[in-house]
Protein backbone atom coordinates (compact mmCIF):
# COMPACT_ATOMS: atom_id res chain seq x y z
CA UNK A 1 0.00 0.00 0.00
CA UNK A 2 1.25 3.49 -0.81
CA UNK A 3 1.64 6.19 1.02
CA UNK A 4 -1.42 9.08 0.17
CA UNK A 5 0.89 12.26 0.94
CA UNK A 6 3.55 11.49 -1.10
CA UNK A 7 5.02 14.75 -3.24
CA UNK A 8 7.57 16.72 -4.18
CA UNK A 9 8.96 17.20 -7.52
CA UNK A 10 11.59 14.32 -7.65
CA UNK A 11 9.71 12.37 -5.62
CA UNK A 12 8.41 10.35 -9.03
CA UNK A 13 7.36 7.27 -7.43
CA UNK A 14 5.81 6.80 -3.99
CA UNK A 15 6.13 3.48 -2.24
CA UNK A 16 5.64 2.40 1.82
CA UNK A 17 9.06 3.13 2.56
CA UNK A 18 9.16 6.79 0.49
CA UNK A 19 9.07 9.90 3.35
CA UNK A 20 5.63 11.49 3.44
CA UNK A 21 5.26 15.64 3.04
CA UNK A 22 5.24 15.74 6.68
CA UNK A 23 8.45 13.51 7.01
CA UNK A 24 10.01 15.48 4.35
CA UNK A 25 8.96 19.24 6.23
CA UNK A 26 11.56 17.68 8.92
CA UNK A 27 13.98 16.45 7.22
CA UNK A 28 14.51 19.19 4.38
CA UNK A 29 16.02 21.59 7.04
CA UNK A 30 18.74 19.39 7.98
CA UNK A 31 20.15 18.08 4.74
CA UNK A 32 23.26 19.51 3.60
CA UNK A 33 23.27 22.87 1.72
CA UNK A 34 25.56 22.62 -1.82
CA UNK A 35 28.24 25.74 -1.94
CA UNK A 36 27.11 26.97 -5.40
CA UNK A 37 30.31 28.98 -5.30
CA UNK A 38 32.65 25.60 -5.81
CA UNK A 39 30.97 25.48 -9.27
CA UNK A 40 30.26 21.86 -10.58
CA UNK A 41 27.08 21.19 -13.11
CA UNK A 42 23.37 20.91 -11.30
CA UNK A 43 22.62 17.99 -9.24
CA UNK A 44 20.33 15.53 -11.71
CA UNK A 45 19.18 14.27 -8.59
CA UNK A 46 17.36 15.68 -4.97
CA UNK A 47 17.89 14.68 -1.52
CA UNK A 48 14.50 13.67 -1.43
CA UNK A 49 14.64 10.91 -4.05
CA UNK A 50 18.11 9.79 -2.50
CA UNK A 51 16.49 9.72 0.32
CA UNK A 52 13.45 7.26 -0.97
CA UNK A 53 15.98 5.34 -2.58
CA UNK A 54 18.05 4.56 0.58
CA UNK A 55 15.02 4.04 2.44
CA UNK A 56 13.55 1.70 -0.20
CA UNK A 57 16.84 -0.12 0.89
CA UNK A 58 16.67 -0.20 4.02
CA UNK A 59 13.06 -1.39 3.92
CA UNK A 60 13.03 -3.71 1.42
CA UNK A 61 16.22 -5.46 2.07
CA UNK A 62 16.98 -6.13 -1.84
CA UNK A 63 20.40 -5.09 -3.01
CA UNK A 64 20.95 -1.56 -4.67
CA UNK A 65 21.25 -2.59 -8.01
CA UNK A 66 18.17 -4.46 -8.22
CA UNK A 67 15.92 -1.03 -6.84
CA UNK A 68 12.76 -0.14 -8.92
CA UNK A 69 14.01 1.83 -12.02
CA UNK A 70 12.00 4.86 -11.15
CA UNK A 71 13.56 5.63 -8.18
CA UNK A 72 17.18 7.24 -8.63
CA UNK A 73 20.03 4.99 -9.96
CA UNK A 74 21.86 2.18 -7.82
CA UNK A 75 25.10 3.82 -8.36
CA UNK A 76 23.80 7.74 -7.42
CA UNK A 77 22.07 6.20 -4.28
CA UNK A 78 24.45 4.34 -2.98
CA UNK A 79 27.20 7.05 -3.94
CA UNK A 80 25.20 9.66 -1.76
CA UNK A 81 24.97 6.89 1.42
CA UNK A 82 28.69 6.94 0.94
CA UNK A 83 29.45 10.64 0.77
CA UNK A 84 26.84 11.59 3.56
CA UNK A 85 28.63 8.54 5.64
CA UNK A 86 32.07 10.22 4.93
CA UNK A 87 31.48 14.12 5.38
CA UNK A 88 29.30 13.60 9.26
CA UNK A 89 25.88 13.97 7.61
CA UNK A 90 24.17 10.89 8.85
CA UNK A 91 25.94 11.70 12.25
CA UNK A 92 24.39 15.30 12.25
CA UNK A 93 20.98 14.51 10.96
CA UNK A 94 20.91 11.71 13.51
CA UNK A 95 21.92 13.45 16.85
CA UNK A 96 19.63 16.86 15.86
CA UNK A 97 16.83 14.37 15.87
CA UNK A 98 17.21 12.31 18.85
CA UNK A 99 18.03 16.03 20.38
CA UNK A 100 14.59 16.79 19.20
CA UNK A 101 12.69 13.55 20.02
CA UNK A 102 14.05 13.87 23.68
CA UNK A 103 12.95 17.08 23.85
CA UNK A 104 9.51 16.53 22.56
CA UNK A 105 8.98 13.98 25.24
CA UNK A 106 10.17 16.45 28.15
CA UNK A 107 13.36 15.15 28.43
CA UNK A 108 17.05 17.11 28.76
CA UNK A 109 18.40 17.37 25.35
CA UNK A 110 21.60 15.22 26.54
CA UNK A 111 21.33 12.34 28.68
CA UNK A 112 22.63 10.97 31.61
CA UNK A 113 21.59 7.73 31.89
CA UNK A 114 21.98 4.79 29.13
CA UNK A 115 21.64 1.33 28.02
CA UNK A 116 24.22 -0.82 26.79
CA UNK A 117 23.59 -4.33 25.20
CA UNK A 118 25.22 -6.22 21.78
CA UNK A 119 23.88 -8.37 19.01
CA UNK A 120 24.82 -11.19 17.54
CA UNK A 121 23.88 -11.26 13.57
CA UNK A 122 24.12 -13.79 10.78
CA UNK A 123 26.45 -11.89 7.99
CA UNK A 124 26.63 -12.43 4.18
CA UNK A 125 29.79 -13.92 2.98
CA UNK A 126 33.04 -12.14 2.55
CA UNK A 127 34.02 -8.96 4.09
CA UNK A 128 35.71 -7.58 7.00
CA UNK A 129 35.53 -8.66 10.84
CA UNK A 130 33.01 -11.71 9.98
CA UNK A 131 33.69 -14.45 12.98
CA UNK A 132 32.17 -16.84 15.68
CA UNK A 133 29.83 -16.10 18.78
CA UNK A 134 30.41 -19.04 20.87
CA UNK A 135 27.75 -18.61 23.20
CA UNK A 136 25.47 -17.32 20.38
CA UNK A 137 26.41 -20.05 17.94
CA UNK A 138 26.33 -17.23 15.62
CA UNK A 139 28.47 -16.81 12.19
CA UNK A 140 28.75 -13.09 11.60
CA UNK A 141 28.89 -10.02 12.91
CA UNK A 142 28.07 -8.07 16.53
CA UNK A 143 26.36 -4.64 16.84
CA UNK A 144 27.11 -2.74 20.25
CA UNK A 145 24.80 -0.68 20.98
CA UNK A 146 24.23 2.29 23.71
CA UNK A 147 20.85 3.88 23.67
CA UNK A 148 19.38 6.42 26.15
CA UNK A 149 16.09 5.46 28.48
CA UNK A 150 13.45 6.31 25.65
CA UNK A 151 15.65 3.48 23.24
CA UNK A 152 17.24 6.46 20.69
CA UNK A 153 20.96 5.43 20.27
CA UNK A 154 23.80 7.57 21.18
CA UNK A 155 26.45 5.01 20.01
CA UNK A 156 26.90 1.93 17.80
CA UNK A 157 29.81 -0.17 17.19
CA UNK A 158 30.02 -3.05 14.85
CA UNK A 159 32.26 -5.77 14.80
CA UNK A 160 33.09 -9.13 14.34
CA UNK A 161 30.98 -11.77 16.16
CA UNK A 162 33.72 -12.95 17.83
CA UNK A 163 34.54 -10.37 19.93
CA UNK A 164 33.30 -11.07 23.75
CA UNK A 165 30.88 -8.27 25.76
CA UNK A 166 33.64 -7.15 28.21
CA UNK A 167 36.39 -6.18 25.52
CA UNK A 168 33.62 -4.44 23.30
CA UNK A 169 32.39 -2.97 26.11
CA UNK A 170 34.93 -1.27 26.92
CA UNK A 171 35.61 0.02 23.46
CA UNK A 172 31.55 1.42 23.30
CA UNK A 173 31.71 3.01 26.79
CA UNK A 174 34.89 4.88 25.88
CA UNK A 175 32.92 6.10 22.31
CA UNK A 176 30.24 6.92 24.58
CA UNK A 177 32.78 9.15 27.54
CA UNK A 178 34.21 10.50 24.18
CA UNK A 179 30.75 11.83 22.77
CA UNK A 180 28.58 12.56 25.70
CA UNK A 181 30.15 13.92 29.10
CA UNK A 182 27.14 14.20 30.82
CA UNK A 183 26.34 10.35 30.81
CA UNK A 184 26.55 9.09 34.53
CA UNK A 185 25.26 5.70 34.89
CA UNK A 186 25.00 2.70 32.40
CA UNK A 187 22.64 -0.17 33.08
CA UNK A 188 24.11 -3.53 31.06
CA UNK A 189 23.38 -6.96 31.45
CA UNK A 190 25.38 -10.15 32.96
CA UNK A 191 27.79 -10.54 30.07
CA UNK A 192 29.58 -7.34 30.77
CA UNK A 193 30.35 -8.40 34.26
CA UNK A 194 30.51 -11.96 36.29
CA UNK A 195 32.41 -12.98 39.64
CA UNK A 196 35.08 -14.13 37.61
CA UNK A 197 35.53 -10.75 35.80
CA UNK A 198 34.33 -7.57 36.81
CA UNK A 199 37.30 -5.52 35.68
CA UNK A 200 34.70 -3.75 32.93
CA UNK A 201 33.02 -1.79 36.31
CA UNK A 202 36.20 -0.73 38.14
CA UNK A 203 37.87 0.48 34.54
CA UNK A 204 34.27 2.36 33.74
CA UNK A 205 34.34 4.08 37.05
CA UNK A 206 38.17 5.08 37.49
CA UNK A 207 39.20 5.67 33.90
CA UNK A 208 35.46 7.31 32.18
CA UNK A 209 33.95 8.23 35.56
CA UNK A 210 30.76 6.09 34.69
CA UNK A 211 28.95 4.07 37.05
CA UNK A 212 28.14 0.63 35.15
CA UNK A 213 25.28 -1.40 37.44
CA UNK A 214 24.58 -4.88 36.11
CA UNK A 215 20.98 -5.90 35.92
CA UNK A 216 21.17 -9.64 36.32
CA UNK A 217 18.25 -11.70 36.13
CA UNK A 218 16.81 -14.50 37.65
CA UNK A 219 17.67 -18.35 37.19
CA UNK A 220 14.54 -19.61 38.63
CA UNK A 221 12.53 -17.63 35.86
CA UNK A 222 12.31 -19.27 32.63
CA UNK A 223 10.52 -17.95 29.41
CA UNK A 224 9.82 -13.96 28.42
CA UNK A 225 10.68 -11.76 31.40
CA UNK A 226 10.92 -7.99 31.07
CA UNK A 227 13.76 -6.61 32.91
CA UNK A 228 14.43 -3.31 34.27
CA UNK A 229 16.02 -1.15 32.12
CA UNK A 230 17.35 -3.95 29.64
CA UNK A 231 14.28 -4.20 27.83
CA UNK A 232 14.82 -0.67 26.23
CA UNK A 233 17.91 -1.57 24.44
CA UNK A 234 16.84 -5.20 23.82
CA UNK A 235 13.61 -2.96 21.93
CA UNK A 236 15.57 -1.03 19.78
CA UNK A 237 17.35 -3.93 18.99
CA UNK A 238 13.84 -5.55 17.50
CA UNK A 239 13.15 -1.95 15.98
CA UNK A 240 16.15 -2.92 13.75
CA UNK A 241 15.58 -6.02 12.52
CA UNK A 242 12.48 -4.87 11.50
CA UNK A 243 13.98 -3.41 8.65
CA UNK A 244 15.16 -6.38 6.34
CA UNK A 245 18.35 -4.85 5.39
CA UNK A 246 19.40 -5.25 9.20
CA UNK A 247 17.77 -8.47 9.40
CA UNK A 248 21.20 -9.42 8.99
CA UNK A 249 24.59 -7.53 8.16
CA UNK A 250 24.60 -7.51 4.44
CA UNK A 251 27.83 -4.72 4.31
CA UNK A 252 31.46 -5.52 3.22
CA UNK A 253 32.14 -2.54 5.57
CA UNK A 254 31.69 -2.15 8.99
CA UNK A 255 31.14 1.53 9.14
CA UNK A 256 28.63 0.99 6.54
CA UNK A 257 27.13 -1.60 8.77
CA UNK A 258 27.14 1.29 11.46
CA UNK A 259 25.51 4.24 9.60
CA UNK A 260 22.73 1.80 7.59
CA UNK A 261 21.28 1.62 11.27
CA UNK A 262 21.53 5.13 12.14
CA UNK A 263 19.40 5.71 9.05
CA UNK A 264 16.68 3.00 10.09
CA UNK A 265 17.22 5.46 13.50
CA UNK A 266 16.87 8.47 11.36
CA UNK A 267 13.40 6.83 9.66
CA UNK A 268 12.00 6.24 12.61
CA UNK A 269 12.38 9.07 14.59
CA UNK A 270 11.29 11.27 11.44
CA UNK A 271 8.07 9.74 11.21
CA UNK A 272 7.83 10.11 15.25
CA UNK A 273 8.09 14.04 15.02
CA UNK A 274 6.16 13.86 11.64
CA UNK A 275 3.18 13.14 14.05
CA UNK A 276 2.80 9.74 12.10
CA UNK A 277 2.55 6.20 13.29
CA UNK A 278 3.84 3.03 12.33
CA UNK A 279 1.88 0.50 10.75
CA UNK A 280 2.00 -3.07 11.99
CA UNK A 281 1.86 -5.37 8.69
CA UNK A 282 1.66 -8.35 10.35
CA UNK A 283 0.62 -10.68 13.06
CA UNK A 284 4.50 -10.34 14.84
CA UNK A 285 4.74 -6.96 14.50
CA UNK A 286 0.97 -6.70 16.53
CA UNK A 287 2.73 -8.73 18.92
CA UNK A 288 5.90 -6.92 19.24
CA UNK A 289 3.62 -3.96 19.93
CA UNK A 290 1.44 -5.58 22.39
CA UNK A 291 4.52 -6.71 24.10
CA UNK A 292 6.03 -2.66 23.89
CA UNK A 293 2.96 -1.41 25.23
CA UNK A 294 3.11 -4.03 28.24
CA UNK A 295 6.55 -3.10 29.26
CA UNK A 296 5.84 0.78 29.08
CA UNK A 297 2.85 -0.36 31.69
CA UNK A 298 5.45 -1.97 33.80
CA UNK A 299 7.72 0.33 33.66
CA UNK A 300 5.95 3.24 34.95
Amino acid sequence: MRNCDCGGDDARSCYPSSLTDAMWAVLAPLMPVRDLRKGGRPRKYGDRLILDSIFYVLRSGCPWRMMPRDLAPPDAAHRWFTTWRKNGTWDAIHDELRRRVRVAAGREPEPSAAVLDAQSIKSSEGGECRGFDMGKKTTGRKRHLVVDTMGLILVVMVTSASVNDRPGGRRILARLAEAFTTIALVWADGGYANSIDSTLLTWAKEQLGILVEIVKRNDDVKGFKVLPRRWVVERTLGWLVRNRRLARDYERLTVNSEAMIKVAMIRLMTIRLAGQTIRWNNAIDREAARRINAERLLAV
